[in-house]
């Protein structure tokens, strides 16, 4: 296994990141992943992007919340195959930690990772032009893309190593069930 086939394993797996997760608050996940970032404040939330990694914290009362808490942690694959520097989109504390990130992660490959961690995945709905994928063990989503050519204009290059394909995986979510399932 890729070390960076590593992290997206166990984050789909454990359902944290250099051992932050749900519940974790801010200063938390900042002394995990560092200072850069930016953050997004919305009533009741705080979005904080790190690039490859987005939280969400809430700044409400919500079930099982504590103040200012990670609701929900979502690893935006997709983000890597557009040709940016590995350097500008993932965190420096997980490149020292796993090594480089590849632009693209096959589906397949995640899933085998994640089956050779003692973990199951369910298809849960193939019904879009990204399907979604369910690690019952952690709760963790999985989403993949099916067409990504979605509007049929084109414009997508399947012999472009840079370009998205069918197949690859598009994000995955960590978030407890009553905050929602997208990525």
């Amino acid at each position: 296994m890729t070390a960076d086939l590593d992290f997206y394993a166990t984050v789909a797996t454990r359902g944290e990141i250099l051992g932050r997760g749900i519940g974790s608050g801010p200063a938390a996940w900042e002394a995990a992943l560092g200072p850069d970032h930016l953050d997004d404040p919305g009533e009741g939330t705080l979005r904080r992007d790190h690039g490859l990694v987005e939280l969400t914290f809430s700044t409400a009362h919500a079930p099982g919340a504590r103040s200012c808490s990670c609701q929900g942690i979502s690893v935006q694959v997709h983000r890597l195959a557009h040709g940016a520097p590995t350097a500008s989109l993932v965190p420096a504390a997980l490149v020292r930690e796993y090594g480089e990130f590849a632009p693209r992660v096959r589906f397949e490959e995640l899933r085998s990772a994640i089956l050779s961690l003692g973990c199951t995945v369910e298809p849960e709905d193939l019904s879009a032009d990204i399907h979604r994928y369910r690690v019952p063990e952690s709760g963790a989503r999985v989403f993949v893309i099916d067409d990504p050519d979605p509007y049929g204009d084109g414009h997508h290059d399947t012999d472009d190593p840079e370009t998205a394909q069918a197949g690859d995986v598009w994000a995955l979510s960590v978030a407890p069930a009553w905050w929602g399932a997208s990525p």
